[in-house]
């Protein structure tokens, strides 16, 4: 995280990675008329480290794929960044669910950290409020990374104990989601998702958590092995 915690008072200050700029630009315009500062806006993989480094931001929303060679250097340089200021709150853009991205992102539990694909984009509302989580600290994640995540991974562990309704509340806590949204978002009760919720720990055998952010991440580093 930035040295110091945001001033609520005060934007949220974004530096943005993306070398498409009409993209870019209409991401700089969106962020600002939601009340964000972009401290910077950057097309390439090591201007990404330096503004970042420099700059220390509430949060930095990065492209995956950057110059030169368009494979992972956005996310590699967000990484980088990360271990000279641990905690650096990054949400990624993927174009596509690159599962090994993805899984390489989570490992680090630190810090708020978010893996949106680009077409999330297009739902204005949700799109800020994974910005804001990720600055807050907390965890977004596209449900079509988190299905892909729990698929890819389902044979070699235990999932196959949970029952539909479990994996369902499973693939909610992973997007980052409270109890209470989970409830709303499925129909029952907090109570009820309290209850799926301590049984998927006992069936997976991690120990609950009161901290919704501690939970998701243990959860994913369990499903990363």
């Amino acid at each position: 995280m930035p040295e110091e915690p945001a001033d609520p008072a005060r934007p949220l200050r974004v530096v943005l990675a993306e070398d498409l700029a009409l993209l870019r630009d209409g991401l700089i315009r969106l962020l600002e008329a939601h009340g964000f500062e972009i401290v910077a806006a950057v097309d390439n993989a090591p201007q990404l480290v330096r503004e970042l480094v420099t700059l220390r931001p509430d949060v930095a929303v990065v492209d995956v794929r950057l110059p030169p060679s368009h494979t992972d250097e956005g996310l590699r340089a967000a990484l980088e960044a990360r271990e000279r200021i641990p905690g650096l709150p990054v949400l990624v853009l993927s174009q596509y669910v690159e599962q090994l991205y993805a899984r390489e992102l989570l490992a680090d539990g630190r810090g708020g950290i978010g893996y949106l694909l680009k077409d999330r984009v297009s739902d204005v509302g949700q799109f800020v409020d994974a910005v804001r989580r990720v600055a807050a600290g907390g965890t977004a994640l596209d449900p079509t990374v988190v299905a892909r995540l729990l698929d890819s991974r389902r044979r070699r562990l235990p999932l196959d104990r949970l029952s539909p309704r479990e994996r369902e509340v499973l693939s909610h806590m992973a997007q980052g989601r409270s109890n209470a949204a989970i409830g709303a978002a499925m129909v029952i009760t907090e109570k009820a998702v309290g209850k799926h919720t301590n049984s998927i720990f006992t069936k997976l055998g991690l120990m609950p958590s009161e901290d919704d952010n501690r939970r998701v991440l243990a959860v994913l580093a369990y499903l990363e092995g």
